[in-house]
């Protein structure tokens, strides 16, 4: 990747690398995320699945806790990469924990082996959400 690539690309070429690391043995449907923060920095996770069913984590929760365990605690924008010809949009608990680090306006982009395929706002897949600030006066 050249110094100058597109960002979007840097952020669908680490959640590809993740998607390629992912653990799937049961499913075989290996998934990828990428995460990047306000200030830049990039956190990747793929699935992990477990014989004990349903104890795995999703892409996203994999890159959620790497970006956790570094001290990060805002997500800018997401990818999500999954293979087949459908959507591999968050799931429903997913997007909460997104929610968790997010805001509506945050950036979900969706994308296939050969690149982006749809891009959202966390609001159009998690409408009137519930976050941090409900909780808070």
């Amino acid at each position: 990747m050249s110094r100058n690539a597109d960002p979007l690309e840097i952020l669908f070429a680490a959640a590809k690398a993740a998607q390629a690391n992912a653990h799937a043995p049961y499913s075989n449907f290996r998934v990828g995320a990428a995460l990047r923060t306000p200030e830049g920095a990039l956190f990747c996770g793929g699935n992990v699945e477990n014989a004990a069913y349903p104890e795995g984590w999703c892409a996203e929760t994999s890159a959620i806790a790497a970006m956790a365990a570094a001290g990060a605690r805002k997500i800018a924008e997401i990818c999500v990469i999954g293979d087949g010809e459908a959507l591999c949009t968050p799931c429903g608990g997913c997007r909460q924990r997104i929610r968790e680090f997010a805001d509506d306006r945050t950036i979900v982009h969706v994308a296939g082996p050969e690149g982006v395929r749809a891009t959202f706002r966390l609001s159009a897949l998690l409408p009137e959400s519930f976050g941090p600030g409900h909780l808070r006066p």
